[in-house]
């Protein structure tokens, strides 16, 4: 008989993340009636937003039907339709808490939440008990099982009937003991586009992660059709999108403007689809051109976007998509300078071989440095900072990019005095194709990311460290 009147409460286990519910059930003459899942109260008490895409059902004979040691690579909402169980559950997951115990009886009052990789098992303590499960994938020989036998003497289930009067399956019988057992792997990170500035600068910072799998274009390109196919993505908790097109005067020509919108939006909607679907974290990077430049102060995330170019316009429409995914952080930079050719290495060059080059000196903003970038990423992953927008770039005073080719001048031991500033417009007047327009202000407000603690490089002390690396 169930429970009735209980109010709707949460209740931690000594299993990390497996959640014991209380259902209110509400009854009279003709029965009962339950809530059995309910989204938006569940999760308002920390039940994850799980996404179920399935709904099974085990119906069982006889009082003593034992099943498990089952640990599957999905989350799972168990509740009881009628009968009784007792229910234990082991920890299999990679981690600390590998071997950890609970074990309650569950009625149609009660549910748990039940973890990716943990152990889930029950024993029937009434006849003709249906015991009822939500999960969020849908079963496939491709996934990773893992299996523990319902006697072993390190977890010492005190099951209420013996295993020796038991009805259970001689598969079930037969799974490993703990030692013996292989655990279950976090989910994956996947960075895309690890080939460029960026993701050459992922691979250094999450050099000691296991985890993190790096694709290049030529390993998994967004644009290709058949993304979907291309992964079991139910095995990926993070997307790092690190490609995009970035060549902003390329993009005002007719194939550069379709190659243009293929990496930045179209691709970006499939790749963002498939976060959605999959309830991944979906990581991407923008651009200070969704600004026109025109404000006289740093712009923050929440100002209206209003791209000149083409290039502005596709980073402001993928901003758009990645924001319809629930779990999604959105990185806005400028003058990005990393492993590869950039401003600052081409200036540095220029020095070196004694030319003396003209340089706009009516564009503001800070360098983005790929290493600040890379550890902006995994301080907002690791830390699981709220979902949104924010801006990175580094610190310091807002140069033009006159300024910064005068500072890598001097810091490279050259006179500074060789750089001659001079307008955007005088600088693209012999132009031979087409260019972009460029935001005249491209600072970008650091307040909000800062807030969350995290410490952009002083923008001079970063460049002097890239000049002496590079």
């Amino acid at each position: 008989m169930a429970e009735f009147g209980k109010p709707l409460s949460v209740h931690e286990t000594s299993i990390p993340g497996l959640l014991l519910f209380d259902l209110p059930v509400h009854g009279d003459n003709r029965g009962w009636f339950k809530e059995n899942w309910q989204r938006e109260k569940m999760t308002s008490l920390g039940l994850p937003d799980f996404g179920p895409v399935q709904n099974n059902i085990s119906f069982n004979d006889a009082a003593g039907t034992t099943r498990g040691i089952h640990a599957e690579p999905w989350d799972k909402w168990v509740s009881v339709a009628t009968g009784r169980i007792f229910g234990a559950w082991v920890d299999l997951r990679e981690g600390p808490s590998f071997g950890a115990t609970f074990t309650t009886e569950i009625d149609a009052s009660r549910a748990i939440f039940v973890p990716r990789g943990v152990g889930n098992a029950y024993q029937t303590l009434e006849p003709d008990t249906a015991y009822t499960y939500l999960v969020n994938d849908h079963w496939s020989p491709d996934a990773a099982y893992t299996f523990l036998n319902l006697a072993d003497e390190s977890v010492a289930i005190d099951w209420p009937i013996p295993l020796e009067d038991a009805e259970l399956s001689g598969k079930d019988a037969a799974h490993p003991r703990l030692a013996d057992v292989q655990p279950i792997a976090p989910k994956r990170v996947l960075v895309v586009g690890a080939g460029g500035q960026l993701g050459r600068a992922l691979r250094h910072e999450y050099a000691d992660a296991g985890r993190v799998e790096f694709a290049t274009r030529d390993d998994l390109d967004i644009t290709a059709p058949g993304l979907e196919k291309a992964r079991r993505w139910r095995d990926y908790d993070t997307i790092i999108n690190a490609s995009a097109f970035t060549a902003v005067d390329k993009a005002e020509t007719l194939e550069g403007r379709a190659d243009a919108w293929a990496a930045n939006v179209t691709g970006l909607t499939e790749l963002a689809r498939i976060a959605a679907r999959n309830g991944i974290v979906l990581v991407h990077v923008s651009s200070d051109y969704v600004f026109d430049g025109s404000l006289a102060r740093p712009y923050r995330e929440s100002d209206p976007l209003s791209p000149l170019g083409v290039y502005g316009q596709t980073k402001a429409a993928g901003d758009a998509v990645v924001a319809t995914v629930q779990r999604h952080y959105i990185l806005r930079t400028s003058w990005v300078i990393g492993d590869g050719a950039n401003f600052v290495r081409t200036m540095a060059g220029l020095a070196d071989r004694g030319v003396d080059p003209r340089v706009v000196d009516d564009q503001y903003g800070r360098l983005t440095f790929t290493s600040d970038l890379a550890r902006g990423i995994r301080h907002l992953l690791d830390r699981e900072e709220a979902y949104g927008t924010y801006n990175l770039t580094s610190s310091g005073h807002v140069m033009s990019w006159a300024d910064i080719a005068r500072e890598v001048f001097e810091l490279t031991g050259h006179d500074a005095d060789r750089v001659t500033p001079v307008t955007t417009t005088d600088y693209f007047a012999s132009a031979s194709g087409p260019v972009a327009p460029r935001p005249r202000n491209s600072a970008l407000d650091l307040s909000r990311i800062e807030d969350t603690g995290f410490r952009p490089s002083d923008g001079r002390e970063a460049l002097g460290r890239y000049l002496r690396d590079r």
